[in-house]
């Protein structure tokens, strides 16, 4: 197990997102939960949603006066490659679990619970499947208290993997999923939560950016700024449909000439259906230049996707399956409608027809875009929506408030947490 050092956050500079009643909340729970102690749990520190939200996450916590840590466990590459097919057959992808796979993951876990024998902490928040047998093999103190928080859709699982998982995960005190949708039916866990991702206001990716910046950022990759903007950031996927993307464009600038492509993703050297797929959307793309595939690889990071979303006068996400789809709240947040598939937690962001639209078919999606282009301020009336949307739901004040809640009421069981509020 290795301690997460993290970069230091003032949560004085989030209190602008949050209103008085949330303060008050949120300063009452801390105080009650002076003296005890947290264990964040996941499988890395850097790469993926799950590191990228605690990186947030976590710092707050401290500076708010939360006494808590974040811990990483230990594998080499046999255990991944297995945590990796757990992750995709608790989605439904079919495939068997070996006794060979169950005695690798077994062992990982037994011996990263070897390095807590000498913890003492009140809460142990595991995130995901890779270290969910924890509990089976760590001896578990009188007011320790586990909770298990599931980032994946569970709905319809590979039942061999999800019995294995089953066992373990039972034995929590608590469960935390991304929505009721998410949550095998039939399963009698305890005490579930439901805790949407987040963004982060103040990170790179989501600070205010001027018009004029996020335009000059974008002109480097060839956008012409006097033109209209559409974009999709997500990665080279055929469950994100960037083929779809490009069809959808092919229809519009039918109607709207000057209309212009953005397709922004992130690339990994050792993901080879990635970069398959990357090639099939350069395909489709072919010679319209005014279709702009651009990754990591050729100039995109943090500030370059914030650029793109802020500079876009419409955002797409038309996913054919999603688990939540957080660059929609991204978009969202800089006021930039968003059309997004009719999917996943994509549903729970867009309210259609007031921060965006909800779309099934290509040519739906087309039609939507055509509407928004020709009513401008008809987009600029869902601007303002789309952030509050943000604001109030899933901004990382709201994770951290959705936590604490949790952690008191395993506290103080007897007193339910409508009591709690109405201390305030």
């Amino acid at each position: 197990m290795q301690l997460v050092t993290v970069k230091k956050k003032n949560f004085a500079d989030y209190r602008q997102f949050i209103e008085k009643e949330t303060e008050f909340e949120l300063d009452f729970l801390v105080q009650r939960l002076k003296g005890k102690k947290i264990a964040m749990i996941n499988a890395t520190a850097y790469g993926g949603g799950v590191a990228e939200k605690l990186h947030s996450m976590v710092p707050l916590m401290k500076d708010m006066g939360v006494d808590v840590d974040w811990w990483t466990i230990l594998g080499h590459e046999e255990f991944y490659n297995i945590t990796k097919n757990f992750h995709n057959c608790l989605q439904g992808q079919e495939g068997n679990l070996t006794s060979s796979n169950i005695e690798t993951y077994l062992k990982y876990n037994k011996m990263n619970a070897s390095y807590m024998k000498d913890w003492h902490y009140d809460f142990i928040v595991i995130h995901d499947p890779q270290p969910a047998a924890l509990i089976e093999f760590r001896e578990k103190g009188e007011h320790e208290k586990w909770i298990w928080r599931c980032h994946i859709d569970t709905s319809t699982p590979n039942m061999e993997y999800w019995d294995f998982l089953y066992k373990f995960i039972v034995q929590y005190d608590a469960a935390i999923f991304t929505m009721p949708d998410y949550v095998k039916e039939g399963a009698d866990l305890k005490n579930i939560t439901f805790i949407t991702p987040s963004i982060d206001p103040l990170s790179m990716k989501n600070i205010p950016l001027e018009k004029e910046e996020a335009r000059a950022i974008t002109c480097r990759f060839g956008v012409d700024t006097g033109r209209p903007l559409i974009s999709q950031v997500s990665r080279f996927d055929p469950w994100k449909d960037p083929l779809g993307v490009i069809d959808v464009y092919k229809i519009v600038k039918k109607d709207f000439p000057s209309v212009q492509l953005a397709l922004i993703g992130s690339m990994a050297s050792d993901d080879p259906e990635g970069w398959d797929y990357l090639y099939r959307t350069l395909r489709r793309a072919g010679e319209d230049y005014d279709i702009k595939v651009v990754t990591n690889f050729n100039g995109i990071s943090d500030l370059e996707v914030n650029a793109f979303q802020t500079a876009s006068d419409i955002i797409l996400q038309k996913s054919l399956r999603e688990g939540f789809g957080l660059t929609v709240a991204e978009s969202l947040w800089k006021g930039t409608p968003v059309i997004g598939g009719n999917v996943g937690g994509i549903k729970l962001q867009i309210e259609d027809g007031v921060t965006g639209y909800l779309v099934n078919t290509v040519e739906e999606c087309a039609q939507k875009v055509l509407t928004l282009l020709r009513n401008p301020v008809l987009a600029d009336d869902m601007r303002e929506a789309a952030r509050e949307k943000v604001r109030k739901e899933f901004l990382v004040t709201k994770n951290i408030q959705v936590y604490l809640r949790l952690f008191y009421q395993l506290s103080f069981p007897e007193h339910g947490f409508q009591k709690a509020q109405d201390q305030n």
